[in-house]
């Protein structure tokens, strides 16, 4: 036993240099900014970030039982602290501490754990002087540097299997950008399909003009040369005719060349779209392969949080059972990488805020000791679910309201409108804390925010759920890869730009008067609620379109959600889903707001990537002046719904769905929608439809395989199937009537008043 817990020790040893070097080049970087940025907004940024740089560094310590790291970091934190609220005065000598501060956690770093460690005592002290206010002189600390040439060698790992070999990490990011680099020439092969076909379309119906006119030209013909007349001027009617049949045959010839032209554009267009399958092929069975080798199981993350919590909750003096379920749930590597702080701070804040002492849970009739639950499960659309939850006394939300208030976040009359959602919400923000005092674990009202932060850079969400006296649970939903993803296309201001599709909830269209005015606020219905309704262009301070001022039929929406947080945003074209690469913008573009990226489309243009968390936040910020006119009452009814017939809308593309269910649900029927049809035939289980409007090229279960399970369902045999899909051959055709739909609607051909001409007849 004794032997894995020291191999255990060495991996999570050799997993945290890796991290604590990340930190101290970034304090090391940030300090040297400090020193050379003049007081204002700009040097509070960098102060925090380095602040938080510090906080994280003492946490993973922590976990690893590095003592002395822990304690040069406190002594740190405790000088932030102070230099945050304007003392002490910063000098050139506090700058020399604080880089020799750095450098002496380097040097500790850099010191095996089985020996002697430099003694930090001195340094500490010093620190802790300056936090009080104590003039900072020139340093000596007593911390020896390393005996030269001592480097940290990685524990030996067992040989392995000759079926396996061992490569970098490095390595395999770098393959993996390179086979991300494939989607750009992979879209720009279907656009080249694109313009092929539409070119071969452009000449058929050119060539078919120009055969309508010929006719005509021959009847111009004769009419030059009248019979049984001779004309040997040089511009007589009979010479204008030899000209004119000359011409004649001229375009004759020219006939046969446009089918030659038209022949070889048909067989350059099906080599290309042989081309692009197989690139597609090729390019998606790669990337899925370089993802498989990215994923690792989730335990791998987790080995260090058991110890972590024990030995935290002993120093408070509480038990803690610490419950993990999931663990064995791939996920990439990266994405693990980039939690553990997230985690190690979750599981800190439950402990330290959430779980009380084993007196006072017995005299609230709990057990004397705590329960968190650390649970990771699948979400659809390869997403996964980390749920952090206690037991504990659960987060009191007026509290929260007013520290955010001491803290200047919120006025006053803002927190009066806040909901017990919003309030929560607020622990998010930095420098929000409950805690009466600080200590060594927290209070300081840095670790939930950083949570968010990272978490939402992942492209993920997270939201709180807190009863007080019954315990807290925050929910992280994130990819489970970082490679491409899935991105809405749309137009706003005249210009391209891509929104992630994981965070579009809903697009749809929506006529004219049933936008409403809500306390001086455009909104729009969704879900049974109200949602506020702004502008894209609005967000992003474009200017808008003259037209956008007049009142229009109707207006495409997309609904964006982020945690609890819902904003519909109108926008000019909604053109597509897409996959799409994203790549991060380099200096000094890094940091433009409302954009996370940029992202190259098949034509070769480039398009900006939107950040959804920045444009929720400008939305918000919006002032209702801008967005309403006058103001109007929602219809005082609505029909129910049991009074409308039924429809389950089985398709995989959010977008497509979102179209059919904005389309039927405007014409009357009420519309539940699934992802395909495994999710489908579920649905369908559990409620009573009307009839199905299903896609046919679906995960898990296609649209045919789908209807023939309905038609050998006894309950459900009887029920019409209409399947709208891009497959148009006469095949496909074919076998759609073979599994027993009734109405088969190719996209190509595909019109509202088709579809629901369609429905309405089979209802």
């Amino acid at each position: 036993m004794a032997g894995n817990n020291d191999e255990l020790l060495k991996k999570l040893m050799a997993t945290f240099r890796a991290e604590a070097d990340e930190h101290l080049k970034a304090m090391s970087s940030e300090l040297f900014a400090l020193e050379r940025t003049p007081a204002g907004v700009q040097r509070a940024k960098i102060l925090e970030t380095v602040f938080r740089e510090v906080h994280s560094l003492k946490g993973a310590a922590r976990a690893v039982n590095l003592a002395p790291v822990e304690s040069v970091c406190q002594s740190l934190e405790n000088l932030f602290a102070a230099l945050k609220g304007g003392r002490p005065d910063v000098s050139s000598p506090l700058f020399d501490l604080l880089h020799q501060s750095v450098d002496a956690l380097g040097r500790l770093l850099a010191t095996d754990a089985g020996v002697h460690q430099p003694p930090v005592a001195a340094l500490i002290r010093r620190l802790d002087d300056a936090s009080r206010g104590t003039p900072v002189g020139d340093i000596e600390t007593s911390v020896a540097p390393a005996a030269s040439g001592v480097a940290y060698t990685p524990p030996v790992a067992p040989d392995l299997a000759a079926e396996t070999v061992r490569i970098s990490t490095a390595r395999l990011d770098a393959v993996m950008r390179q086979v991300e680099e494939l989607l750009v020439p992979r879209l720009a092969a279907g656009q080249r399909v694109r313009e092929l076909r539409e070119t071969a379309a452009t000449l058929a119906v050119w060539k078919k003009q120009r055969q309508r006119m010929q006719p005509t030209l021959r009847l111009i013909g004769r009419s030059l040369q009248p019979a049984g007349e001779r004309d040997t001027s040089v511009n007589g009617p009979m010479h204008t005719g030899r000209e004119f049949y000359r011409l004649l045959e001229y375009m004759d010839a020219e006939q046969l060349h446009m089918k030659m032209l038209g022949d070889r554009l048909l067989r350059l267009s099906r080599s290309a779209e042989y081309d692009r399958r197989m690139l597609t092929g090729m390019a998606d069975g790669l990337l899925r392969e370089v993802k498989q080798m990215q994923l690792l199981p989730f335990e791998s993350l987790l080995e260090i949080l058991p110890r972590f919590a024990r030995e935290l909750a002993r120093g408070q003096g509480k038990r803690v059972e610490l419950q993990i379920r999931g663990g064995g749930i791939e996920v990439d590597r990266r994405i693990l990488e980039a939690m553990k702080d997230p985690l190690i701070h979750l599981l800190r804040n439950g402990i330290d805020h959430g779980i009380e002492k084993p007196s006072v849970r017995e005299a609230r009739r709990k057990p004397p000791h705590g329960t968190i639950t650390l649970a990771v499960s699948h979400q659809d659309s390869g997403k996964v679910e980390i749920l952090v939850a206690d037991d504990g006394a659960g987060i009191d939300a007026a509290r929260v309201t007013a520290a955010a208030g001491e803290l200047g976040v919120v006025s006053a009359e803002e927190a009066q409108r806040l909901d017990e959602a919003e309030a929560l919400a607020l622990v998010f923000r930095s420098g929000v804390s409950t805690s009466p005092l600080i200590s060594d674990v927290s209070g300081r009202g840095l670790g939930l925010a950083i949570v968010r932060e990272k978490v939402e850079r992942l492209g993920g969400s997270i939201a709180i759920e807190s009863q007080p006296g019954a315990g807290t649970a925050f929910r992280i939903v994130l990819p489970l890869t970082l490679a491409n993803f899935r991105g809405v296309l749309v137009r706003a201001g005249g210009q391209l730009f891509v929104i992630p599709a994981a965070n579009v909830e809903w697009t749809m269209r929506v006529a004219g008067p049933d936008i409403r005015t809500v306390e001086n606020r455009e909104t729009v219905a969704f879900d049974g609620q109200a949602v506020s309704l702004a502008w894209l262009g609005d967000a992003l301070a474009l200017p808008r379109p003259r037209t956008a001022e007049q009142p229009a039929d109707s207006a495409m929406v997309l609904v964006l959600g982020l945690g609890s947080t819902r904003i519909a945003f109108r926008v000019d074209e909604i053109l597509g889903e897409q996959a799409v690469l994203v790549k991060p913008l380099g200096r000094p573009l890094a940091h433009v707001r409302n954009v996370a990226g940029a992202s190259v489309l098949g034509t070769g243009q480039v398009v900006p990537v939107l950040s959804v968390p920045d444009l929720l936040q400008v939305a918000c910020r919006q002032s209702a002046s801008q967005n309403a006119a006058a103001a109007r009452q929602w219809p005082a009814g609505q029909p129910a719904a049991a009074e409308r017939q039924s429809i389950l809308v089985v398709e995989d593309s959010i977008t497509s769905r979102s179209l059919l269910k904005s389309i039927l649900e405007s014409a009357g029927y009420r519309v539940t929608t699934a992802v395909d049809g495994a999710d489908g035939y579920a649905t369908l289980k559990t409620g009573t439809f009307d009839l199905i409007v299903c896609d046919v090229e679906m995960p898990r279960m296609d649209g045919f395989e789908l209807t023939a399970k309905v038609r050998a369902d006894k309950q459900l045999s009887e029920l019409p199937v209409v399947l709208v899909t891009a497959l148009g051959s006469r095949e496909h055709r074919e076998r759609g009537i073979d599994v027993g739909a009734n109405a088969y609607i190719v996209k190509s051909s595909f019109d509202q008043s088709n579809l629901l001409e369609t429905v309405g007849r089979l209802i």
